[in-house]
């Protein structure tokens, strides 16, 4: 069995979650002159011999916000696969913290602070929102099987604690009313902030959020921005966005990075982005 110390509750939440220190200052910096905390270099994937995945790569700051857009079977998805190390790449590496992860799992990489989001909210979907957060904290258990069936006290420690951090979450994104309400038959707006406070609750330096605003109402697409700004400027975690509305990635993002037939075609602040010949063709063809 694991050796494993748990301090109380209530002390063991505010340390993982670090009160994260409400400062952007990142911004006062032209970009390249503030250290990066993920690098993402010279990526390829390939399946079966075709090539998803050539050469792409980028670079996240903190507290910024990037989206990596692009027309479908650009590889947006693919890559950001291969940074939450669901894929192993063929070629390249990903570099986190000034640690090269690229050999790492995903549960190792949730433990240094990269957390992620899935198009298709991959929830419990006969859980509650507050079991599902607690969910989230998996990477951090440390009992065995045993010592659960036997309900030992530090199994009722670790629950205790968990549920501590999944009330703070459930605060932060406003979830109140949904607490105890199973996530099936949620609103996918919901599903979504669910699925997103899951992954704050590993107290996350950078979040990888793919198409985050797939499938919702306008309504629910600025309730879920106004969730993600606001954890981006008040705490400063970063993000990198997946994401195919435009609109979203003009109001939300510091950087944008285009890609296309598996390379990056563009890059830049989202106004340069907009009038890029590169991406209009991509986009709308020639």
């Amino acid at each position: 069995m694991c050796a494993f110390s748990t301090p109380a509750p209530a002390a063991e939440a505010e340390r993982h979650l670090g009160l994260w220190e409400e400062s952007s200052t990142y911004r006062e910096k032209p970009r390249g002159e503030a250290e990066y905390i993920l690098v993402v270099e010279d990526v390829r994937v390939e399946f079966g011999g075709i090539v998803a995945v050539d050469g792409a790569g980028f670079r996240l700051r903190p507290g910024e916000i990037i989206a990596v857009i692009g027309p479908n079977g650009a590889g947006k998805t693919s890559l950001l696969n291969v940074v939450s190390g669901f894929y192993k790449p063929k070629r390249g590496r990903v570099v986190f913290m000034g640690r090269d992860i690229t050999g790492l799992p995903p549960h190792e990489r949730a433990r240094l602070g990269l957390a992620r989001t899935f198009q298709h909210s991959e929830l419990f979907k006969h859980m509650t929102v507050v079991e599902n957060i607690m969910a989230g904290l998996e990477p951090w258990r440390r009992y065995s099987l045993v010592e659960a069936a036997l309900w030992l006290g530090r199994v009722r420690r670790w629950e205790e604690w968990a549920r501590e951090v999944a009330e703070r979450m459930i605060d932060l994104l406003e979830l109140h009313e949904y607490r105890e309400r199973i996530v099936e038959g949620l609103p996918p707006g919901v599903q979504k902030r669910v699925d997103l406070a899951r992954a704050l609750a590993q107290s996350p330096k950078a979040v990888l959020m793919d198409e985050p605003m797939a499938g919702l109402s306008r309504e629910e697409k600025e309730d879920l921005a106004r969730a993600i700004v606001e954890v981006n400027e008040t705490r400063g975690v970063s993000f990198v966005l997946v994401e195919h509305d435009l609109e979203v990635v003009m109001d939300l993002c510091d950087w944008v990075v285009v890609m296309d037939s598996g390379r990056v075609i563009a890059e830049g602040r989202p106004e340069e982005v907009a009038h890029n010949p590169k991406v209009v063709e991509a986009y709308i063809g020639g």
